[in-house]
């Protein structure tokens, strides 16, 4: 049976009004739900971001450090700790002192829990192994027991401790003495007229013996 053109207009009619409410209703689900989204990203920038606590046991560490290097029968020997610390042990220790004398920050001390804080030993340690290797602050965390933040804040205080309590002796210019002091030094090793070079690499092959 044919439709007449009531029916077909009414059909139409109401057909485009539903699609368009279909329309609104959808932007406005989309409205609702993006700005939930928006909500809750901004909510979420509100939220402290913590950090996890880790128990390095720094007693252990200083423990385990004085033993490898610094008791009276070390696990590693003269050789082995020039080789690491690229200094002699007297030397270091000699650093060690001078700047726990000078600066609080390299005493050890005791917190309000009465446990003792890392050592001058771990602190210039840190420092000392990311000077020699150039390697990360987190990279000592495993054998000195000090994390990333704290070793770069010994790194610091380090350098500038060395600078203000050695600076008058050691960075100074040389004067006349000890320029002929350290010529004499170099002559007794096989090197004449050099001061101040570590570049000789010239030298061992020029006068090296032929294999």
């Amino acid at each position: 049976m044919a439709r007449n053109f009531d029916d077909m207009f009414n059909e139409a009619l109401y057909g485009k009004r539903r699609r368009q409410d279909n329309t609104v209703i959808d932007n406005w689900i989309d409205e609702c739900l993006l700005q939930d989204s928006e909500e809750e990203d901004i909510d979420r920038s509100f939220i402290p971001i913590t950090r996890r606590w880790i128990n390095r046991d720094r007693e252990v560490g200083h423990h385990r450090l004085f033993q490898d290097y610094f008791a009276d029968e070390p696990v590693y020997n003269a050789n082995i700790f020039r080789r690491r610390f690229r200094m002699r042990r007297h030397v270091f220790i000699r650093i060690v002192d001078a700047l726990s004398n000078v600066y609080l920050y390299f005493q050890q001390r005791v917190d309000a829990t009465e446990r003792r804080g890392l050592s001058p030993l771990q602190k210039c340690t840190a420092a000392i192994r990311m000077l020699a290797y150039g390697v990360g602050a987190d990279a000592v965390d495993d054998y000195v027991r000090i994390g990333e933040s704290t070793t770069i804040e010994c790194l610091e205080k380090f350098v500038e401790g060395v600078i203000s309590v050695f600076e008058d002796e050691y960075l100074r210019k040389p004067k006349p003495n000890d320029v002929q002091r350290l010529l004499q030094m170099a002559e007794g090793r096989g090197f004449l007229g050099m001061l101040g070079s570590i570049d000789c690499m010239h030298w061992q092959w020029k006068n090296c013996p032929k294999a």
